[in-house]
C-alpha cells in the first residue's frame, strides 16, 4: 500500500533567496511544499508540576507613598464577592476600574494583585498588558503553559491561548486575572474569562464602552484623590526623600493639580530631585499653565487627558532636559513615547541607532559632540528619577512609559518623523537574526514595530517602506502564526500598493511575502496566481536575472511543488540554480535554498538519486557557511533524513530525524511548525522500521492534536497527518479505521487540491489498499484504475508513485481472479522498474 509522499521538510516560508525591498521576501530556508508527515514525539520526561500559587506576567509595584484608597478597594470587594467581574473605567462595565488616564487604576489594580500574591490566597495571579489582542493571547499563552493546560504545552500562541481558556472553565483552582487598559472591547471579544466560581476577571480601561458591561462584569468608576488621599500622598513622598519641611501645609498645590495622581506623581519627583519647595513649585505650574498654549499645537486639546499632565509633564521634562547629560532627556522621551507602554527592551538604549539620534537632537552648539552608550543610559535613567519612565530588571519589557505621559509627549513632537525612525531603527538593530534566539524578545520587537507603526502613520513609508515593518513580518512568518502572517502582510502590501505604488521593489516584497504566508496557510492557488503576478512584474522591472526576479521564479516554484506542478517548479528551479551560481557562486546562502529546494522537486519527480546527492551537498556547505544549529541547517539535515527513508535507508534516516528534533525543540519550540514536521517524519520512519503500534500511539496522541490546533482542520499538513495515522491503522491491521480516515482526507483533498494533484492522487490510492485489505476488490480496482490514469498524466509513466500504484493494481486484480490483467500490468511495472532504476 502507497503511503501519502511528503516534500522535503523544512521551514515554512518559501525560498530565502534575498528578493529586492527592505526584506527578504518570505524567506525562510528551505522551501516546505506544505504537507507533514505524520509524526513521532520523543519520551522526554514530564514536566513538573506547577508550583503553586503562580504570578504569570509583570504585576507593576506600588508606587512611591501608594494610597490604599480603602473606599474603593471595598465596593471592589464588595462585587467580587456578589460573583461580578469589575471593570475599573468611566462608567459602568465588567469588573472595570474606569476612569480618564492618571487617576491611578492600574495602581490600583496592582495592589489587589500584589495582596493576592502575598497573601497566598489564589493559586493563579495573571497581568496582562490589554492594549491590543496579540499581547493578550501571548500573555494567555504563556499562562497556558505555566499552569500546564491540556494541549497547551509548546503550541502556538493562539491555541495555547485558547487552551488556557478552557482551564479557567474547569479547573478548581483559584485565579485572579488582570486585563491592564483595555483599548478596543470589540477586538477581545471571546478572550474575556469566563464567570467562575473560584476565579475573577479585573480590567483597567478609560473607555465608556457598553459592551465593557456585559456578560455580568460591574463598572466601579476610579476618581481623581480625595483631598485628604492627596495631601497623605505628597506628606509621604517628601517625608520619606527627607523634604518634610518643603511641604504645602494649605493644600493648595494638590487642588491646583487636580488631585489628579499621575501629575501629583510629576509634581512629587520633581520637588525630590529638584529639591524645591510647593510654593516655589505651584508658582512654575501656574506659569506653565498660562504657557501651555505656546508649547503645544494648536489642534491639540490637553483636557482630554488632563491639563495638569500635561503641565507637570513639561516641567519634568525641563529640569531633567538641563541636568547632566544636557539636552538628551527631551529626545530621549520622545522615543520611548512612540513605543509600547507595556514596556520595550532595555537594549534600545544602548544601540548606535539611540546615540546617533540623540547626538543629532542636542541643542544647537552641542550636536557634535558624541553621545556614547552610557550617555543614552544615563538620560533614561533620568527620566525614571524624575518618574517619566520606569526601569525595571533587564529584558524584553524592562522600560515601561505610562500611556498618558506618552500621549502628552508626543502632543508636543514637532518632527514625528525623525523621531519614528529612530525607533524603528533601534527596533531593527536589536532583533536577533533567529527570532528564537532570546525567549520572549520577538514578541516584545513584534508588539513595539506594531504601537510604532500605530503612532506614526506613514512616517514610516517615506521615503522608502522602513525595513523593520518587513522584519515584523517575516517574524510571524518565522513563529508558524499563518493567519496572522497573512493579514498583517495584506494590510502592508496595501499600504504599500497605496503610498509606492503597485510595481514598487518593496511593494514586490510584501506581495511576494503575503504570496508565501498564503502557501504557508495552504491556500495554494491564491499563493500562485500572486507569485505568478509578482514574477511577472519583476521581469518587466528588474529583468530576467535580478536578485528579486530570481527569488520570485523561486517563490513561484514552490508553490508549484505544492500544488503538484512538479515538471514545470523543477525546470524554474534548474535555472533559478544556474543563475545563482553564476552570479554569487556555489556557497552563498542563497545558492544553498535553490539548491536543496530543487532536491526536493527531484525527489518529487522521482529522481531519488539526485536529491540525495544535492542533499548530502547542502547539509555540507550549510554546517560550513550558516553553522551546524542554524534553523537552516537543521533543515538541510531534516531534509536529506527525508530523502534517507525515502530511498530504504531507514536507521539512517532515524539517527538524523533524531537530532533534528532534540536541535528544533530547543531552538524553535516543541510545538512550531518544523518541530512538528521533524517528529511527524521521524514517527514514519520508526514506522517504517516496524514499530507500528508506538507510532499510532504517538499520531493519535501528539501529532495530529498539534496539527489541527496550529495548522487548522483543513490545512494540507493536519490532512497528511490524518493519512499517516490511516497508513498506520492499515499495516497494524485497523483497516475500518482507516478507511474512515482515508474516506475523509481524500474528500478534503478534493475539495482543498483539486482532482488531480499528487496528494489527492496518493490519498485515492491509499483508500483503494484500504478497500483491497477489506476484501472491497471492485472498489478498489477503480479507485486504483482512477488513480494510475492520473498519476501517468501527472507525474510520468515511471515515476515511482507510478509505479507503486501499478503494482497494487496488478495484485489487486490476481485477488479478483483477473489473472491476464494481473500479468500484464506486472509486465509492465517490471519494464517501467527496470528503466527507471537502471536494471
Amino acid at each position: 500500500m502507497t503511503v501519502s509522499q511528503p516534500p522535503e521538510s523544512a521551514r515554512p516560508g518559501g525560498n530565502s533567496a534575498t528578493h529586492t525591498g527592505p526584506a527578504t521576501a518570505s524567506h525562510g530556508a528551505f522551501a516546505n511544499s506544505g504537507t507533514i508527515q505524520g509524526g513521532f514525539h520523543q519520551h522526554l520526561p514530564p514536566a513538573p508540576p506547577p508550583s503553586w500559587p503562580l504570578r504569570v506576567g509583570t504585576v507593576p509595584p506600588l508606587a512611591s507613598a501608594f494610597q490604599p484608597r480603602t473606599g474603593l478597594r471595598d465596593r471592589i470587594e464588595a462585587a467580587r464577592h456578589l460573583g461580578a467581574d469589575v471593570v475599573l473605567t468611566q462608567q459602568h462595565t465588567a469588573h472595570l476600574l474606569a476612569g480618564i488616564g492618571g487617576v491611578g487604576k492600574s495602581q490600583l489594580a496592582a495592589a489587589i494583585a500584589h495582596d493576592a500574591l502575598a497573601d497566598r490566597t489564589t493559586d493563579l495571579v495573571l497581568w496582562v498588558d490589554a492594549g491590543t489582542p496579540d499581547q493578550l493571547v501571548t500573555s494567555y499563552a504563556t499562562a497556558a503553559v505555566r499552569v500546564q493546560a491540556p494541549g497547551a504545552v509548546g503550541a502556538d500562541p493562539a491555541t495555547a491561548a485558547r487552551c488556557f481558556l478552557d482551564w479557567l472553565h474547569t479547573t478548581d483552582r483559584s485565579w485572579l486575572i488582570v486585563l491592564d487598559d483595555v483599548t478596543d472591547p470589540a477586538r477581545l471579544s471571546g478572550w474575556w474569562p469566563p464567570r467562575h466560581r473560584k476565579g475573577w476577571t479585573l480590567a483597567t480601561t478609560r473607555l465608556r464602552d457598553v459592551t465593557l458591561t456585559s456578560a455580568g462584569r460591574r463598572a466601579i468608576p476610579v476618581d481623581t484623590y480625595t483631598p485628604p488621599e492627596a495631601t497623605a500622598y505628597l506628606t509621604q513622598r517628601l517625608t520619606e526623600a527627607g523634604y518634610a519641611h518643603r511641604l504645602d501645609p494649605t493644600g493648595e498645590l494638590a487642588d491646583a493639580l487636580g488631585y489628579l495622581p499621575l501629575a501629583l506623581s510629576h509634581a512629587a519627583a520633581y520637588l525630590v530631585q529638584q529639591n524645591e519647595t510647593c510654593t516655589t513649585y505651584l508658582d512654575r505650574y501656574r506659569d506653565g499653565e498660562r504657557r501651555l498654549a505656546d508649547l503645544m499645537p494648536a489642534d491639540i486639546d490637553p483636557d482630554e487627558y488632563g491639563r495638569p499632565v500635561a503641565v507637570t509633564l513639561l516641567l519634568a521634562l525641563d529640569a531633567a532636559d538641563a541636568a547632566a547629560p544636557p539636552g538628551l532627556a527631551r529626545p530621549a522621551l520622545a522615543l520611548a513615547a512612540l513605543l509600547d507602554p507595556a514596556g520595550h527592551p532595555d537594549s534600545i538604549w544602548t544601540s548606535s541607532a539611540v546615540t546617533r539620534y540623540l547626538a543629532g537632537s542636542r541643542p544647537d552648539g552641542s550636536a557634535d559632540q558624541d553621545v556614547t552608550a552610557e550617555h543614552a543610559r544615563r538620560a533614561m535613567r533620568l527620566l525614571h528619577r524624575f518618574g517619566l519612565v520606569e526601569e525595571t530588571s533587564p529584558g524584553p519589557r524592562a522600560v515601561r512609559i505610562h500611556a498618558l505621559t506618552a500621549r502628552a509627549v508626543r502632543d508636543t513632537l514637532d518632527d514625528l518623523t525623525t523621531v519614528a525612525h529612530a525607533a524603528a531603527d533601534a527596533l531593527m538593530e536589536i532583533w536577533p537574526a533567529i527570532d528564537h534566539a532570546v525567549h520572549g524578545l520577538p514578541e516584545a520587537l513584534r508588539a513595539n514595530t506594531a504601537v510604532l507603526s500605530s503612532h506614526t502613520g506613514d512616517a514610516l513609508w517615506h521615503p522608502e517602506a522602513h525595513m523593520v515593518l518587513y522584519q515584523a513580518g517575516r517574524s510571524l512568518l518565522n513563529a508558524g502564526l499563518h493567519a496572522t502572517a497573512a493579514a498583517y502582510w495584506r494590510t502592508t502590501a496595501d499600504t504599500a500598493i497605496r503610498i509606492l505604488g503597485h510595481r514598487h521593489p518593496h511593494t514586490l516584497t510584501a506581495r511576494a511575502n503575503l504570496a508565501n504566508a498564503y502557501r504557508q496557510a495552504g491556500r495554494t492557488r491564491e499563493a500562485i496566481d500572486l507569485h505568478e503576478q509578482v514574477l511577472a512584474d519583476d521581469v518587466v522591472i528588474h529583468g530576467d536575472r535580478h536578485p528579486g526576479t530570481l527569488t520570485a521564479r523561486a517563490n513561484l516554484a514552490n508553490a508549484y511543488r505544492q500544488a503538484g506542478r512538479i515538471h514545470e517548479a523543477v525546470d524554474l528551479l534548474d535555472q533559478v540554480l544556474a543563475d545563482r551560481v553564476d552570479i554569487l557562486g556555489e556557497r552563498h546562502p542563497d545558492t544553498l535554498m535553490v539548491r536543496v529546494n530543487l532536491a526536493g522537486a527531484y525527489r518529487e519527480a522521482g529522481r531519488t538519486r539526485d536529491a540525495i546527492d544535492l542533499f548530502e551537498r547542502v547539509r555540507t556547505d550549510s554546517g560550513h557557511v550558516l553553522g551546524d544549529r542554524h534553523p537552516d541547517t537543521l533543515m538541510a539535515r531534516a531534509n536529506l533524513a527525508n530523502a534517507y527513508r525515502e530511498a530504504g535507508r531507514t536507521y539512517e534516516a532515524i539517527r538524523l530525524y533524531e537530532r533534528v528534533l532534540t536541535d528544533s525543540s530547543h531552538i524553535l519550540g516543541d510545538r512550531h511548525p518544523n518541530t512538528l514536521t521533524a517528529r511527524a517524519n521521524l514517527a514514519l520512519c520508526h514506522a517504517q522500521a516496524g514499530r507500528i503500534h508506538e507510532a499510532i500511539d504517538l499520531i493519535e496522541r501528539s501529532i495530529l492534536t498539534d496539527c489541527v490546533e496550529i495548522l487548522g482542520d483543513r490545512h494540507p499538513d493536519t490532512l497528511s497527518a490524518r493519512g499517516n495515522l490511516a497508513h498506520c491503522y492499515w499495516r497494524a491491521g485497523r483497516v475500518r479505521e482507516a478507511i474512515d480516515l482515508e474516506e475523509q482526507v481524500l474528500a478534503d483533498r478534493v475539495d482543498i487540491l483539486g482532482e488531480r494533484h499528487p496528494d489527492t492522487l496518493m490519498a485515492r490510492a491509499n483508500l483503494a489498499g484500504s478497500y483491497q485489505q477489506a476484501g472491497r476488490s471492485r472498489e478498489a480496482i477503480d479507485l486504483y484504475r482512477r488513480a494510475l490514469t492520473d498519476s501517468v498524466d501527472i507525474l510520468g509513466e515511471f515515476h515511482p508513485h507510478t509505479l507503486t500504484i501499478r503494482a497494487d493494481l496488478a495484485f489487486c486484480y490476481r485477488q479478483a481472479g483477473r489473472i491476464r490483467e494481473a500479468v500484464d500490468t506486472v509486465h509492465q511495472v517490471l519494464t517501467g522498474g527496470t528503466d527507471n532504476l537502471g536494471g
